[in-house]
């Protein structure tokens, strides 16, 4: 799809990022194939969900973004996921970084959380995650240094990576005396101190350009740490991460069988049928109605569990102790 053509959906402010995924998956899908044969990253794809507005379709309206919500958005990826599942799979891992700051703004209140939003809105920018190497224990080290932290880390499964623009990662400060303190902050993927690895090598998936990511010395302020938590320990904002981005990365994998599914049938067809064949089928859709059942599930936990009350300081700190010492700051104010 040429980008004016990208932008004709994008005008079409009455249609839904669902029916706007539907015009860009069949183009999606003619391009698998060759992304696929020649090992390359889907770039073109994200150029054009960028012309067509789906970058920041999961920001708050009030912000200048889409004003999709979850449900709305893991749509929109199982669509794509249907036609091609590397753009699917690679755009989730934005989509997932959008979409918990947004709920963050809209039920915390999180005012720290504005100005990445505003900025993903205005400037159509590629979020990364780091995900693949960080979890509870965190990955990677960081040194204080004056005014801020120099760290060093090695992100491995970073999808998207040849595209992006701000890596959402973090570090494992370790202080004399104080337990290991992981630091959640933004890295600019321009900075001279991060290279993209060209090692992502895969059977399946291969577009999703999941290169690792080496940072060596980049320097994050004091005022960029977003927030601060015990390495190891389980920490509320996991909750909201979890809840929130499971069922958008689950989409992908949701129409990622959808289609197998159908391309299965469409071969059996051409064949005599027989008894075996017919069983097969009925596990086929026996599973894959039970995925069905567990995605809208999931989705239903960010709606009834997650979308009517929030989760305050305070409320945090009853979970566990440390986590009255959180800190919050504006991840993007030292690069904008």
């Amino acid at each position: 799809m040429s980008t004016n053509a990208a932008r004709s959906i994008d005008a079409a402010k009455s249609r839904s990022i669902a029916d706007i995924a539907r015009e860009l998956g069949p183009v999606f899908a003619e391009r698998a194939d060759s992304a696929t044969d020649e090992d390359q990253f889907v770039a073109d794809n994200f150029a054009s969900l960028k012309a067509a507005g789906l970058v920041e379709a999961g920001v708050p309206a009030e912000l200048g973004g889409g004003g999709a919500d979850v449900d709305e958005l893991a749509e929109m990826l199982r669509i794509l996921a249907y036609h091609c599942g590397s753009t699917a799979l690679a755009f989730s891992m934005h989509t997932h970084q959008v979409a918990v700051p947004a709920w963050r703004w809209r039920v915390q209140k999180a005012a720290a959380v504005e100005p990445l939003l505003k900025r993903i809105a205005a400037e159509r920018i590629i979020m990364v995650s780091s995900g693949g190497s960080d979890w509870i224990g965190g990955s990677g080290k960081a040194e204080k240094v004056d005014g801020g932290y120099r760290i060093t880390a090695r992100k491995v499964f970073s999808s998207g990576s040849p595209a992006g623009d701000l890596l959402m990662t973090g570090a494992v400060l370790e202080a004399d005396g104080e337990p290991p303190t992981v630091l959640h902050f933004g890295v600019p993927m321009n900075s001279p101190a991060v290279k993209v690895q060209d090692n992502w090598r895969v059977l399946g998936m291969r577009g999703t350009g999941s290169n690792d990511i080496v940072i060596d010395g980049h320097v994050v302020p004091e005022a960029a740490v977003a927030a601060r938590r015990k390495a190891g320990e389980w920490h509320p904002l996991f909750h909201v991460i979890a809840t929130t981005a499971f069922p958008l990365v689950y989409s992908v994998y949701l129409g990622v069988a959808e289609s197998a599914r159908d391309i299965a049938i469409a071969v059996a067809k051409k064949k005599k049928p027989d008894q075996h064949m017919v069983q097969l089928a009925g596990r086929m859709d026996t599973e894959l109605a039970a995925a069905k059942l567990a995605r809208d599930w999931m989705l239903a936990a960010v709606r009834l569990g997650f979308g009517n009350r929030g989760l305050g300081k305070s409320e945090l700190s009853r979970f566990n102790p440390a986590t009255s010492d959180l800190q919050l700051a504006p991840v993007l104010k030292p690069y904008t």
